[in-house]
């Protein structure tokens, strides 16, 4: 594990959700307060506000894509497609090494019903299989970024 995904599991495992916990590990090489950075994730975690959607530490993930590549520029197709293209190699990458993007897959639970919710509680999901993903999110993002 590098340093900064020893962090971000150290953020998820202490309360921070996913998202959180992946973009707040990155938050300080932008310049970025990581409160603030905590605000623009903690609706990611659980699968979208458990819904079962895409996995909060692939959202955190993609917003520090966007922050490091993305492009503030109006009609700046170009940097806009660059960011993209980054994004989409990361999905591929964290759907190559767990199966799938998505939270509902990822976990085993449907998050979006309060049984699932409390069931994925119970089996203690989110500190074993979470935890991983985690880790994961921040060491291809790392990678990623190295190589652009």
């Amino acid at each position: 594990m590098s340093d900064r995904s020893d962090r971000a599991v150290q953020a998820f495992s202490g309360g921070l959700n996913c998202a959180q916990a992946v973009a707040t590990a990155f938050a300080g090489d932008y310049g970025m307060d990581e409160a603030v950075v905590r605000k623009f994730a903690c609706g990611f975690g659980g699968g979208l506000s458990h819904t079962g959607r895409t996995c909060g530490a692939v959202s955190g993930a993609v917003l520090v894509l966007g922050l490091a590549l993305g492009t503030a520029v109006p009609g700046d197709r170009e940097g806009k497609e660059r960011c993209y293209a980054l994004v989409r190699e990361f999905l591929r990458r964290f759907g190559d090494r767990h199966g799938s993007v998505d939270c509902t897959a990822l976990v085993g639970y449907d998050l979006s019903d309060p049984r699932g919710l409390e069931a994925a509680r119970k089996a203690g999901v989110f500190s074993t299989r979470c935890t991983l993903y985690v880790r994961d999110a921040v060491e291809i993002l790392e990678d990623i970024l190295k190589d652009s």
